[in-house]
């Protein structure tokens, strides 16, 4: 198999650490660059951490792409960069893997048409656990027979965004097979404004962000006599990568926009 070249944006993050780590052990992987907002001129292996990762860092996207011309662009960044770095890839014939949740539809579009217009793939992933994946898979199939389902999302209190992406995703895809209901009693009051959640097509979602927490959900069905939990539990970070992985490499494949992992997982 040829090496893939892969550029990093979030590399000094806590998830972008792992995903050069990743790079590192595994064969068919090339790290040629990484992107950030500072220490240009720099190498990878100046910083703690990264010993023996002898690559350049970059700050200015266009020039990383056209030195290193790399097949892939691993984001791990922010909604706001992940999207201008994905449109700015896809610009260059790069192919962008994304794990930055909060896109809006609008967004979501536009790098849609990009990937048309380009002719390349671009796979957004709100998780890469394999296993919160087939948690969303297991409660889309729940779905289906249990009108009434609420989601509790448990995050670390640094994630910017609520609810999370996994959490909205795991909502959409209920909502494809459910029957439309409003759940609870039809006169409810909420005594504390958001006490319910937020209201998903009738569904409830409820985040939490406590110190020592990494990325947990749980899917909690009820019906007469009985209740159904489905729930994935990330316990360190590392249990991403195997989805980073996988989508590295099916990005390769495909020349459209892929949001959700599950979309390529058989």
């Amino acid at each position: 198999m040829n090496k893939i070249k892969i550029v990093i944006a979030g590399a000094r993050g806590r998830m972008g650490k792992e995903a050069v780590y990743l790079t590192g052990r595994t064969e068919h992987f090339d790290l040629v660059g990484v992107l950030d907002h500072k220490h240009e001129g720099k190498k990878l292996s100046d910083l703690d951490g990264f010993t023996g990762y002898d690559v350049p860092i970059y700050t200015d996207i266009e020039k990383c792409f056209q030195t290193e011309k790399p097949d892939v662009l691993i984001d791990l960044t922010t909604p706001e960069f992940g999207y201008y770095h994905a449109k700015t890839a896809l610009s260059y014939g790069v192919r962008p893997v994304v794990g930055t949740t909060g896109f809006t539809k609008e967004n979501l579009q536009e790098l849609e048409d990009l990937c048309e217009e380009m002719n390349r793939g671009c796979i957004i992933a709100p998780n890469f656990a394999l296993g919160a994946v087939l948690m969303m898979k297991f409660s889309q199939i729940a779905a289906k027979y249990y009108q009434d389902v609420e989601i509790m999302e448990m995050h670390h209190d640094q994630k910017l965004d609520a609810p999370s992406g996994t959490a909205i995703k795991t909502a959409e895809l209920m909502a494809e097979v459910r029957q439309a209901k409003n759940q609870g009693h039809p006169d409810e009051k909420e005594t504390i404004p958001g006490a319910r959640g937020a209201d998903f097509d009738g569904m409830r979602i409820h985040s939490t962000r406590l110190p020592g927490l990494i990325a947990h959900q749980q899917v909690l069905f009820g019906a007469e006599g009985e209740s159904l939990t489905i729930r994935h539990d990330s316990y360190n970070r590392v249990s991403f990568m195997s989805g980073v992985k996988l989508a590295v490499e099916e990005v390769l494949k495909v020349n459209v926009l892929v949001y959700g992992l599950e979309n390529i997982m058989e």
